[in-house]
């Protein structure tokens, strides 16, 4: 009994009630707002006649959005994981003018609607806009394209990243790197051994989180997608079809497709960051 109650004991002295009804708490609101929804999406989704699934997950128009939400989603992260990171180290490693208008600017596709950003990113790459038809001249065409989509991703994507590193760089001791600099190893040398190994688990975050948002971002991409069917139009923009065509079997599988394939991405980012904290213990 003395080691159960150890088990269940408090980590540290709490102010909040007792240990059953904190837990009571979290383990009813988690189910009312994330268990019990996903529960119904995977029931909906998989009691379909497996004929109806098959002709769902077949039709051109979802494999092309597939393509699309997920390609798109992958290379706007890994976008914003370079310059996510580059705009990290400025904002943590260096002190100018402006630096706090800077960094509070990199919260704003937070705060902005959605809808709100995909009107302002038509306007800025449309043909007839300043960027857009300045781009039109080199014959490059970003609204209406998956480029625009990108672009969008892109937007909503970069304060996850931002905000996941800079936290880890500004707890990387610059001696370390002042330690390799004396050694005599080269800035991009001190960068891949020291810098990037320490901040790489923070980078995978970043990136897993605007993979996630981008892949279920809908407001700012419908208006610079354009929406033509088998080219611009996105997995969560098919759902809302297929709910006012009321084929609600059709919108539970797509949906499920989309939570089962997150989850997967998630996992496998998860484990990367199990093993990556794994070697820097063994390491230390």
């Amino acid at each position: 009994m003395a080691v159960q109650r150890d088990a269940w004991r408090l980590r540290e002295p709490s102010v909040l009630p007792g240990f059953g009804l904190t837990l009571g708490y979290t383990v009813l609101y988690l189910s009312l707002i994330v268990l019990l929804p996903m529960t119904a999406l995977v029931v909906k989704a998989t009691t379909a006649p497996l004929e109806h699934v098959v002709a769902t997950l077949a039709e051109p128009r979802v494999l092309a959005a597939l393509r699309l939400s997920f390609g798109a989603a992958l290379l706007a992260a890994a976008i914003n994981a370079v310059f996510g990171l580059i705009v990290a180290w400025v904002l943590v490693r260096y002190e100018f003018p402006g630096r706090r208008v800077l960094d509070a600017l990199i919260d704003l596709p937070f705060a902005l609607p959605t809808a709100v950003s995909g009107i302002a990113l038509v306007t800025v790459f449309a043909e007839n806009g300043p960027v857009g038809g300045w781009l039109a001249g080199f014959g490059i065409k970003v609204a209406y394209t998956w480029v625009g989509v990108t672009v969008a991703l892109v937007l909503i994507g970069i304060p996850f990243v931002v905000r996941t590193l800079q936290p880890a760089l500004m707890a990387l001791d610059p001696a370390l790197e002042e330690a390799a600099a004396s050694l005599g190893a080269r800035r991009w040398q001190s960068f891949l051994r020291v810098v990037l190994p320490a901040i790489l688990p923070a980078l995978l975050t970043g990136f897993t989180l605007a993979f996630a948002r981008g892949v279920g971002e809908y407001g700012s991409v419908i208006f610079i997608a354009g929406n033509l069917p088998l080219q611009t139009e996105i997995v969560p923009l098919l759902i809302i079809i297929k709910l006012e065509q009321f084929d609600y079997a059709g919108a539970a599988i797509l949906g499920f497709l989309m939570l089962a394939l997150s989850f997967l991405m998630l996992l496998l980012i998860n484990l990367l960051q199990a093993w990556q904290r794994r070697r820097l213990g063994l390491a230390a």
